[in-house]
């Protein structure tokens, strides 16, 4: 019998992330995923009316190809699945797995040769900015050790989060976007991060469930030359498969000039991937009230109630600073006391302390006014 929440969660993706519409065709690329579970996204999409295009893959095999592959090999592969994406209109990923380092033996040149003719073309420049789409992770045993739960309580906090209010989140989000369109300057400060960020007139968008799930943060870009000061993140990161602790970056006229973390060669390896990996592609608040501590999953951690997180490499071009880079990293800084607390300033103005908003309009987006226990 299907799990009544598989379908509330294929509704949210198909009726509220995107809309869908009779007519439209919607690639759902599946990682390790059940079975009933991309029964029922293709089943909810056909409802609506969508032309449904499947691609399964897994990650044991994509760690085989990465390793192996050539130059012209990813340069082909990443042809097709440019072809087919611009043939869509929608798209669903849904991405799982038993192991979230199933890559991290992958030679970073080999993974620079998947980024640069594959992701690149077929997402960052073609899905992100032509398609609607959407992409979430599965819950797994692996997440649930990650997160420090059971996996029955891992899957209950899972579909809590995934499937809340995000009509009511939608609302709450506004007075940050319009108090974030008129900011022309961002600093952070606490522990080890002292962080000015230009932001000029740069656009600011709010998500609430309409490119991820779960979903609850509103970003922006700096301005590329607009970043100065120094930022230490104390979320483990994993990223291309390997797996950072305390990353510090120091950066000058928005370029990082100083890199470290537990494998500081690794990190600047990926930061000299290309020019625009060194500047920042986007920063970010987030703020899902039920997404509380990190499980070395960046679509969760980039979420967690008082976090920010902060992108070196590509910029999305709703919110364009005109960096572009085959990198785009979300690194999570969480300014919640139990932490390491922190501020967060616009023009001058404490807005956040200690990860709870201060500036009155905006306390609606606190754990407390979102509905959290």
């Amino acid at each position: 019998m299907l799990d009544p929440r598989i379908q509330q969660l294929a509704d949210v993706l198909v009726r509220h992330s995107l809309a869908v519409q009779p007519g439209d065709k919607v690639l759902v690329e599946t990682f390790d995923i059940p079975p009933e579970a991309v029964a029922a996204v293709v089943r909810t999409l056909a409802e609506a009316g969508a032309l449904p295009v499947v691609e399964t893959r897994h990650n044991r095999v994509l760690r085989e190809l990465y390793r192996n592959a050539t130059e012209e090999q990813m340069r082909l592969i990443g042809g097709f699945e440019l072809a087919r994406m611009r043939e869509m209109d929608g798209y669903i990923g849904l991405r799982g797995g038993p192991n979230a380092t199933e890559h991290s033996d992958v030679p970073a040149e080999q993974m620079a040769l998947y980024q640069r003719h594959w992701w690149k073309p077929v997402h960052s420049d073609e899905r992100c900015s032509r398609t609607r789409w959407v992409v979430l992770r599965w819950p797994s045993p692996s997440m649930a050790q990650a997160a420090g739960m059971s996996t029955d309580q891992f899957e209950d906090f899972y579909f809590r989060a995934c499937c809340f209010d995000y009509a009511k989140l939608a609302r709450a989000v506004e007075p940050l976007k319009e108090r974030l369109l008129r900011t022309r300057e961002i600093r952070l400060v606490g522990p080890g991060t002292d962080l000015t960020i230009q932001k000029g007139e740069i656009n600011v968008i709010p998500c609430v469930g309409d490119r991820n799930i779960p979903d609850g943060e509103c970003f922006t870009a700096p301005l590329r030359e607009g970043v100065q000061g120094t930022i230490a993140f104390n979320t483990v990161s994993v990223y291309q498969g390997k797996t950072f602790e305390n990353i510090r970056l120091t950066l000058k006229d928005g370029k990082i000039v100083e890199a470290t973390a537990s494998d500081t060669a690794a990190l600047n390896a990926i930061l000299d991937s290309d020019e625009g990996a060194r500047y920042i592609g986007e920063f970010s608040l987030g703020f899902h009230p039920f997404v509380l501590h990190p499980m070395r999953d960046t679509l969760f951690d980039e979420k967690i109630a008082g976090s920010i997180h902060f992108t070196p490499g590509n910029a999305y071009e709703v919110a364009d600073n005109g960096n572009r880079s085959e990198v785009h990293w979300d690194m999570v800084l969480i300014q919640r006391p139990e932490y390491g607390g922190g501020e967060i300033y616009f023009d001058g103005e404490l807005v956040r302390k200690d990860g709870l908003f201060v500036a009155p309009e905006l306390t609606v987006l606190n754990p407390d006014q979102l509905g959290a226990a």
